[in-house]
């Protein structure tokens, strides 16, 4: 049996599909004899394009990152889906012309009008190769491509099986697919490492047990997967109750994608990274699902593979790849892993740099460690830095703890990828103006890559349940430009949804937008740091809205306060701990506030300014002794001792 795995635009050209990895060797470890191929149709696609219109790289970030919540990618190739380079050029142009530049909307346009052919000479070099199955991943804005290279498919040799996966077909959603696309022969929904090769043995021509009726039967057993029954009905077989057990998760075979890139012109565009998984689902949502989030859909239960053998596909994968950039997709890191993973490869003889989502309140020697063994990059979720609002979101983190994450993140040299969301159900403008007022003190941290409305997901409480808030649910916009379907079909094919907006608008959202865009704007000019010297701390400061530059802080009860606040502290707690009086500690807070020292939410307060490093000690020195220089020549000439004093 001859298999090709397809893996369509828009998908990252930087990273191979953990997918096609995945499914290559269970297919090679469960069927011998199978020949499994993967085509990089991604690829193909820049090689292509860059031939027939100005195209680069951010112009494919445009599709495979940028604009996901407005469906461009998908819609460029709905044109090749219904076989009509005008489909819908008028809609989509009248919806999308205020939000997006006349660049782009043209590009938009002319891909939309290109699609149809590169999808055409796609399947006219799949069918070549005469395989007898086509399968196709589909993640994010990878729907339309995939659906259309099936059509194209079945069209040119109705023999050849299609099959779809991935997280665009779970659940609802690949039944749908399936109900509504004929051209596809079946939908596996849920995790494939068992069920695809299960499927390819039922439909297996070389197979006895692949006659009509065996195979029905076969067909019927097999997890979530849909298939036409015997009077051409679309069937969705109940999906499995018990997630995949981590040991049973292969490493991944990317061999294919490392040939495909080096003679593909986005060569010279990407360092590729490879793509690692250690676990699934979220120990968090476990517990308490984040109201916003549509991660997990099949399966929330976490499970994570032994340390020992995810630091041996790790290094297995660098070895053979010679590549030490790498993206881990856990939806959350496993803590165990702090202690079992991360000093294994802190230890290793390999320089690696890792990207991972983990959670917030991480305290400061783990975030070192993470720094140590190479993550430079992490999601931490933090959303939002309003206690209440996190409270909304059942994030199970504060405010105070979000910003201890950015500022030991910062400590330790770790870039932080969050968004600002805003638009829960119960939210005020008292929860979003105190922090826009303190963003300023927090110009030296990493700021939000952007602030933005939630979105309603498919599979997240606010989907599930109405008494969270939404109860006007529609398909988002974006699905009726790219599909020619009922209302009915599109809410079981949507991700996305659109509702009527709640929580805050208007000037308040506008404010909190401005405050972000500063925010980003000053960070790399920004800068603020400690240094805890036993008997004194000294903190240099360098933000737009303090005109102060170095401050000394001698006073022992000080000096007790601030390190307290290393961690999140009431005025009350404070006082306890270091049998100080209130009212004392209320007036020092509130001048290291309008220093721009301390972050307040929800009555706690935290220290804002990470560990100083080498170069920032220097700096330090020289600024001291510019200012003992300074102080010296002013007493000189005013015939006084020089003294210098804290600023």
């Amino acid at each position: 049996m001859r298999v090709l795995l397809v893996n369509t635009p828009w998908t990252s050209i930087d990273v191979p599909s953990l997918a096609i990895g995945i499914l290559t060797n269970s297919v090679r470890q469960k069927l011998p004899d199978a020949e499994v191929e993967a085509i990089h149709a991604n690829l193909d696609f820049v090689d292509w394009v860059v031939d027939r219109t100005e195209f680069g790289l951010t112009d494919y970030y445009y599709y495979s990152l940028f604009t996901y919540f407005a469906g461009c990618g998908d819609w460029v190739f709905s044109s090749a889906l219904y076989d009509d380079p005008e489909w819908r050029v008028k809609e989509f142009t009248n919806r999308v012309q205020n939000q997006m530049t006349e660049r782009e909307l043209a590009l938009n346009i002319e891909l939309h009008r290109l699609a149809p052919e590169f999808v055409a000479e796609l399947a006219d070099r799949i069918v070549a190769q005469a395989p007898d199955v086509v399968g196709f991943t589909s993640t994010f804005q990878q729907n339309a491509a995939a659906l259309a290279t099936a059509r194209a498919i079945k069209k040119r040799a109705p023999g050849i099986r299609t099959v779809m996966g991935g997280a665009n077909c779970d659940g609802e959603q690949g039944a749908a697919i399936h109900r509504n696309f004929s051209f596809v022969d079946y939908v596996v929904r849920g995790e494939g490492e068992t069920a695809f090769p299960r499927l390819l043995a039922a439909i297996d021509p070389a197979r006895p047990a692949a006659g009509a009726a065996a195979s029905a039967g076969v067909l019927a057993d097999i997890e979530g997967l849909c298939w036409a029954g015997p009077d051409g009905r679309s069937v969705a077989n109940p999906m499995s109750t018990t997630p995949l057990p981590p040991a049973e998760i292969v490493a991944p075979d990317y061999a294919g994608y490392f040939e495909r890139l080096a003679a593909s012109r986005a060569r010279n565009w990407v360092e590729p990274r490879l793509v690692v998984e250690g676990a699934r689902g979220c120990w968090w949502g476990e517990k308490h699902h984040c109201t916003f989030c549509g991660l997990n859909g099949s399966f929330m239960q976490f499970r994570s593979k032994h340390p020992g053998k995810f630091y041996d596909e790790i290094i297995e994968l660098v070895e053979r790849h010679q590549v030490l950039d790498m993206f881990v997709v856990d939806n959350i890191l496993d803590m165990s892993y702090v202690t079992s993973l991360l000093p294994r490869l802190t230890e290793s003889d390999y320089d690696l740099r890792l990207q991972y989502e983990i959670k917030s309140n991480m305290k400061g020697p783990q975030v070192q460690a993470l720094a140590d063994a190479g993550l430079v990059s992490v999601q931490p979720g933090i959303e939002s830095l309003n206690s209440r609002v996190l409270k909304l979101m059942d994030k199970g983190v504060s405010g105070c703890l979000n910003v201890r994450m950015l500022r030991d993140a910062e400590t330790s040299g770790i870039t932080i990828a969050w968004n600002y969301l805003y638009g829960f159900p119960g939210e005020t403008e008292a929860d979003y103006l105190p922090v826009i007022a303190q963003m300023p003190a927090l110009h030296h941290l990493c700021p939000a890559d952007g602030n933005t409305r939630i979105a309603i997901e498919r599979f997240s409480p606010f989907f599930v349940n109405p008494a969270l808030g939404f109860t006007d649910l529609r398909p988002a916009a974006q699905y009726r430009l790219i599909y020619d379907l009922p209302e009915s079909e599109l809410m079981d094919l949507a991700y996305l949804f659109d509702v009527p907006p709640q929580g805050i608008g208007g000037e308040t959202a506008d404010r909190l937008g401005r405050a972000v865009t500063e925010w980003q704007h000053e960070y790399a000019r920004s800068r603020l740091t400690h240094h805890d010297l036993g008997d004194e701390i000294v903190l240099v400061s360098r933000r737009k809205h303090f005109d102060w530059h170095i401050l000394r802080l001698t006073d022992p009860t000080e000096l007790a306060v601030f390190r307290q606040l290393d961690q999140p502290h009431s005025v009350a707690a404070l006082a306890r701990r270091l049998s100080v009086d209130e009212s004392t500690l209320v007036s020092l807070l509130q001048r290291w506030r309008d220093l721009g020292l301390v972050y307040e939410d929800a009555g706690q307060f935290i220290q804002i300014a990470p560990q100083a490093m080498n170069q920032d000690l220097l700096r330090i020195d020289h600024l001291h002794l510019e200012r003992e220089a300074a102080a010296t020549r002013a007493a000189a000439e005013a015939g006084e001792p020089a003294v210098l004093t804290a600023v």
